[in-house]
């Protein structure tokens, strides 16, 4: 059996995978406002997980977040009672085997090149845009993070080809200012449609459609600087096919405008790499936590 878990900010998440990659049990639980408590959250699902189904099994973690190479301990996370803290060791303890642990986008890069959207292609690079941005490299099966673990981190990387009017451009959690996550996820596209603290996106799209003038400018300034982003993404890694997740992967005008947009910033004389909808949606995080021991 394998076991996956999304660790969220609001909720955890587990689901058992058998060695056929079905579905043998998900259940759910809201995430608790302390790091003990949500070490304790996700132990009590795995024992409960395992009784259920009558079987022990690998342990994979999603998290929005990432272990640092160098010290072993969450650094950032959004969700911030995670920071700091060595949650692969504390999980191992509290459950009593090996855990492993990786950022959500990772997991989202697993789960759709195993047999996802992504299945099939050799590179994939998973995109998450929603409440933030974030992204992740599979290769030949495998999570490619790097030796300082940030690889695949696309969204603290600035917009490329700014204009005059967008910089520096605004400033992001990290304490730096224009990183794509300020541009492209889902309350940036608010607050350039609707002004600082506006954080709901998911109108947008319909207000558009309807015939808003100001809605139907965002959303062409933000189909603009994804085309622009992922053509820079292109140059450098060149991946077999790009999946798109999170809530705004869901703008379905995306995927037929995107395309030719990143066409121009492409270096070179073709731009055939196609971009894709995650196909299992949010669950991508939760069956790619599962599967992360699969690789060794």
């Amino acid at each position: 059996m394998r076991f996956g878990i999304d660790l969220g900010g609001t909720k955890i998440e587990i689901v058992a995978l058998d060695r056929d990659g079905r579905v043998r049990l998900r259940q759910r639980c809201p995430t608790p406002g302390s790091y003990a408590a949500t070490v304790e959250a996700i132990a009590a699902l795995v024992a409960e997980a395992e009784r259920e189904t009558g079987s022990r099994g690998t342990i994979g973690v999603g998290i929005p977040g990432s272990l640092s190479p160098a010290t072993g301990l969450v650094r950032n996370a959004n969700t911030q009672a995670l920071n700091g803290q060595p949650l692969d060791k504390d999980l191992g303890a509290a459950i009593g085997r090996e855990v492993r642990v990786t950022n959500d986008a990772n997991c989202l890069a697993m789960s759709e090149a195993a047999d996802g959207a992504g299945a099939g292609y050799r590179t994939v690079f998973a995109v998450i845009i929603g409440t933030g941005c974030g992204g992740g490299i599979v290769a030949s099966g495998r999570i490619l993070d790097g030796p300082n673990g940030t690889a695949g981190e696309w969204g603290h990387t600035p917009l490329p080809w700014m204009t005059p009017a967008e910089f520096p451009g605004p400033r992001c959690w990290c304490g730096r200012h224009g990183c794509l996550e300020t541009f492209l996820a889902g309350p940036g596209l608010a607050a350039d449609c609707d002004g600082p603290g506006s954080r709901d996106a998911g109108s947008i799209p319909a207000r558009a459609a309807a015939g808003e003038a100001k809605a139907a400018a965002a959303l062409a300034r933000h189909t603009d600087r994804l085309a622009r982003a992922l053509g820079m993404l292109a140059n450098i890694l060149d991946p077999d096919v790009i999946v798109l997740g999170g809530g705004l992967s869901n703008m379905q005008h995306i995927y037929a405008e995107v395309p030719p947009l990143m066409a121009r910033h492409v270096f070179g004389d073709v731009a055939r790499t196609p971009i894709v909808q995650a196909r299992h949606g949010d669950s991508s995080g939760v069956f790619g936590a599962a599967r992360l021991w699969d690789a060794g």
